[in-house]
């Protein structure tokens, strides 16, 4: 008789980048979360400037679930997160940004649709209920919807929240596709290669406790120009 096959694993995908105050406790949230999948966790290193490397390098040491990947000098979010694409070995992977912004206490909710079958690829949205909102909020959450519309044009999807970072996918299929970007447009093209390629994407609802740019968040208004190149280029041009 066949043994039975154990329990799945996740594979995190962190980018990393001067994240050196909260690397520590998100990598604790990490290696905490309440799932029942095995989990390895794929930290890259995108050309730290602050302490990052070193507590990236002292974690890995302490727990063998961590790799370790650097890159020498800053090539983007998206090139980070391919890197940790290609070392991928668990049946489903998650982004996980390396800030405090979103709680892994959230992966029950992201992954259950995964693991039930009932879906190729799971966003966890932020705006799927209502929540009291201050005016730098209220001016980041129009940003959003603007994106996510014009992305949902793009792609022919009804996601109410595009750019999140909490995107879980089927590994075999993640790594089937021609991802390409080096930045922040890697949303954008994951999103509409992701409807091209057919797969069933659902929206789950998650928390989020978003910082602002004096305390560290990277993306800024350049960034929605090239997520607006980005939807031209991979919905009109690069088709593959």
């Amino acid at each position: 008789m066949d043994a039975a096959p154990g329990p799945a694993t996740l594979s995190v995908l962190m980018p990393v980048h001067n994240e050196e105050p909260t690397l520590r406790e998100i990598v604790r949230r990490v290696l905490d979360a309440p799932i029942d999948l095995r989990m390895e966790l794929i930290i890259v290193d995108d050309g730290s400037t602050d302490g990052s490397r070193e507590i990236i390098e002292d974690l890995a040491a302490s727990d063998e679930r961590i790799t370790a990947l650097r890159h020498a000098r800053a090539l983007g979010k998206g090139s980070a997160v391919r890197a940790a694409i290609a070392r991928a070995t668990g049946d489903f992977c998650i982004v996980q940004d390396a800030d405090l912004e979103y709680d892994p206490a959230d992966y029950p909710a992201v992954l259950a649709p995964l693991i039930e079958g009932r879906a190729d690829a799971v966003f966890g949205s932020r705006f799927l209920h209502d929540r009291d909102e201050d005016l730098a909020s209220r001016t980041h959450r129009f940003a959003n919807e603007l994106v996510t519309l014009l992305c949902n044009i793009a792609s022919g999807l009804s996601l109410t929240d595009m750019e999140t970072c909490y995107k879980a996918v089927r590994t075999d299929l993640l790594k089937d596709l021609p991802l390409t970007s080096r930045h922040f447009e890697f949303e954008v093209e994951v999103t509409i290669r992701l409807a091209r390629r057919g797969a069933t994407i659902i929206e789950v609802p998650i928390g989020y406790e978003g910082r602002t740019r004096a305390e560290g968040k990277k993306i800024g208004p350049a960034d929605g120009l090239h997520a607006g190149w980005a939807m031209i280029k991979f919905g009109l041009f690069d088709r593959r």
